[in-house]
């Protein structure tokens, strides 16, 4: 399935690109879906399925900004299932790594000061509580500042629906990134940002006037990049 994920996503640019510029030569065209159908196969052959903990830190390192990720601390459930310190760290950051167990990719890269926050929501999480649960009860807490976020804490967000990656480049196929940048009690009022997106790539503020009031930031995915 993964496999023909990837080969769909290859067929769509082949065909928006064959549209975009119907004076190419039959030559040309057949020379383009031969190149295409080598690169398909080439990257079936380097994706492998992220199946060890060496593998889940890798992969997750790809959220965090390329010059730290070194020193990152990388936490999140290992292979086992346990939610364990996968790799210490001494700067800044603190990376979650993807759940191996739940469809897709997904990794996030944040400031070690929003730990509180992010430990807070896990924790209510596995006590059961809901999404809407959980926002209530930190909105309280931010209320009374028995938690706290730092206006202007950054939040990556490494994400995609495969779950293979490139051993040799640590990228997993298909991925892309997300940034939230926390601006608590924020609102379209005092940042001047829109409620929602105005077009793709353009910031926008999510949850206005709540303690998780954030500027939203979907940078368009490379295959679509001008």
């Amino acid at each position: 399935m993964k496999r023909i994920i990837t080969a769909i996503v290859f067929t769509g640019i082949l065909i928006s690109c064959n549209s975009s510029d119907k004076t190419k030569t039959t030559t040309k065209e057949s020379s383009t879906t031969k190149t295409v159908t080598e690169s398909v196969s080439s990257i079936d052959t380097q994706l492998k399925a992220i199946d060890t903990d060496e593998a889940l830190i890798a992969t997750a390192l790809m959220a965090a900004p390329e010059e730290s990720r070194a020193t990152c601390k990388v936490i999140g459930y290992n292979m086992a299932g346990e939610f364990v310190t996968l790799k210490e760290g001494s700067n800044q950051f603190i990376v979650l790594a993807d759940n191996p167990k739940q469809a897709g990719f997904n990794a996030a890269c944040y400031h070690k000061d929003l730990e509180p926050f992010m430990a807070r929501g896990r924790a209510l999480k596995a006590a059961g509580k809901t999404s809407e649960e959980i926002f209530a009860i930190r909105e309280a807490e931010m209320k009374s500042e028995k938690l706290k976020i730092t206006s202007g804490a950054t939040l990556h967000i490494y994400y995609g629906a495969n779950a293979l990656y490139n051993p040799e480049t640590s990228k997993v196929g298909g991925a892309q990134l997300r940034y939230v940048v926390y601006m608590p009690w924020a609102t379209s009022a005092s940042t001047g940002l829109p409620n929602a997106p105005v077009a793709s790539n353009h910031p926008w503020i999510m949850n206005p006037g709540t303690h998780r009031a954030h500027i939203m930031i979907s940078p368009l995915p490379e295959e679509v990049k001008q």
